[in-house]
């Protein structure tokens, strides 16, 4: 009898091992595509998905969230125990991150890396530079350090280093926002409204929602609290005629169209194709009939120009490093330049000059990025003004007080994880003078 139950034992414990071993192996193969940065992580991730059928949906969490916990660390785990392969980055962020044993780990140590990993209890914790307490690249905290004191940066890079929230926004034309906060906490989903956004929620964790009757009905969208504050320094009105110079997927696309009450028209215009295909879907949930895609071949496209100083309001999300996403794409630490921010500064120049264009008198222009570099942001819009004297700057906190929104950060908006709980978005309301 007890002969039988230590058999019994040994199996589930041989069973228990060869899983982790899988999930930990499989979580290697991920990361070590996700290292060679020819795509972005989420992509390469989705597709590392596809061509492994077997893997269930713990098995993809898991690896999931083991794949970015290390992308988020990756400076500071490879200098502190110089891991210096995928295996090892995994070994030492399960280890010191993770809090999982060298034990544990055994199955996926193999022997040449099993003197490497006891070291890693041996060696003392040292005190790191700043750049690796924040998990930044050293280029750019050297440029955060020109605006920001150490305590900020760091402040900033440890709130980069978690997972961002699930932020959702209530279509305004269909619902109203206590009435789905009521239905998501009848599903056991613990909700909050969103401090700034007026039809924001905050989700705790990360539930699916795709199949959720209120997100195939169109009532809620996927968007961060910070991409949904851009629409509000837009306030569009109704049968006005507005341009989302950047429209992508469409998320702000969305919001401004309710915003209007889907009065007026809404032009979405982008240059990538599968980008604005992806919008399709999102538009016939949303019951917008203002919105009218349109595929360009650049800014300075025949369809832009011929509405030239007809237009009401346009929103430009343009093109930028991304920084500001980092909890969602930590890949981005090392996929953008110092070299390439120079190169993204000239081409948002050029948009934000064609997309000025589009405006009437008395009309705005909102400039927007999702990043916190002075260079892509402020300087940008100074460069700007300077050479369009047409042009002047509309504080951000006046647009937001009109809305009864309790958002100060001055006359540019300029929000950070760290401080404000969303991603990193930077705005500046520009308006050409009647």
């Amino acid at each position: 009898m007890h002969s039988a139950n230590r058999k019994t034992r040994t199996k589930k414990i041989a069973v228990q091992t060869n899983s982790a071993f899988q999930h930990l192996a499989a979580a290697e193969a991920a990361l070590e595509r996700i290292l060679l940065m020819t795509q972005p992580a989420d992509a390469e991730l989705h597709r590392f998905f596809r061509g492994h059928p077997d893997l269930g949906k713990h098995d993809r969490q898991f690896i999931a969230e083991t794949v970015f916990g290390v992308l988020r660390r990756r400076i500071g785990i490879e200098y502190h125990t110089g891991a210096d392969t995928p295996r090892r980055l995994l070994l030492a962020y399960l280890n010191r991150v993770q809090g999982m044993s060298l034990r544990q780990l055994e199955p996926l140590m193999g022997s040449d890396n099993a003197v490497w990993a006891a070291d890693l209890k041996a060696r003392p914790e040292v005190d790191a530079p700043l750049h690796v307490k924040a998990e930044l690249p050293q280029w750019l905290t050297a440029i955060l350090a020109r605006d920001m004191p150490d305590d900020e940066i760091l402040a900033l890079g440890r709130a980069l280093q978690q997972p961002a929230p699930l932020d959702l926004r209530v279509n305004a034309l269909t619902a109203a926002r206590d009435k789905v906060m009521q239905q998501l906490a009848i599903e056991n989903l613990k909700v909050q409204a969103t401090p700034y956004a007026p039809l924001g929620i905050r989700i705790d964790g990360n539930p699916a929602l795709s199949l959720n009757p209120l997100f195939t009905s169109g009532r809620i969208e996927i968007q961060d609290e910070g991409s949904q504050l851009l629409c509000y320094l837009v306030a569009p009105k109704r049968r006005e005629m507005i341009v989302d110079f950047c429209a992508g997927a469409g998320g702000k696309t969305l919001a401004l169209g309710a915003l209007m009450q889907s009065q007026g028209r809404l032009y979405a215009f982008d240059v990538s194709d599968s980008r604005l295909n992806k919008m399709k879907p999102r538009l016939k949930r949303s019951g917008l009939s203002n919105v009218h895609p349109q595929l360009l071949v650049n800014e300075n496209d025949i369809k832009v120009k011929r509405l030239a100083g007809k237009i009401d309001r346009v929103l430009v999300d343009a093109p930028c490093s991304g920084f500001g996403t980092l909890r969602r794409n930590p890949d981005l630490k090392w996929r953008q330049t110092e070299a390439g921010i120079a190169e993204l500064t000239a081409k948002q120049s050029r948009i934000l000059t064609a997309a000025a264009a589009l405006v009437k008198p008395g009309g705005r222009v909102v400039y927007a990025t999702c990043s916190f570099v002075r260079a892509e942001n402020q300087d940008v819009v100074t460069a700007f003004l300077a050479a369009h004297p047409r042009f002047s700057l509309l504080p951000a906190n006046q647009v937001f007080a009109q809305y009864q929104i309790p958002l100060d950060t001055g006359e540019y908006l300029q929000l950070y994880p760290h401080r404000h709980g969303c991603d990193g978005f930077f705005a500046a309301v520009l308006v050409r003078q009647s």
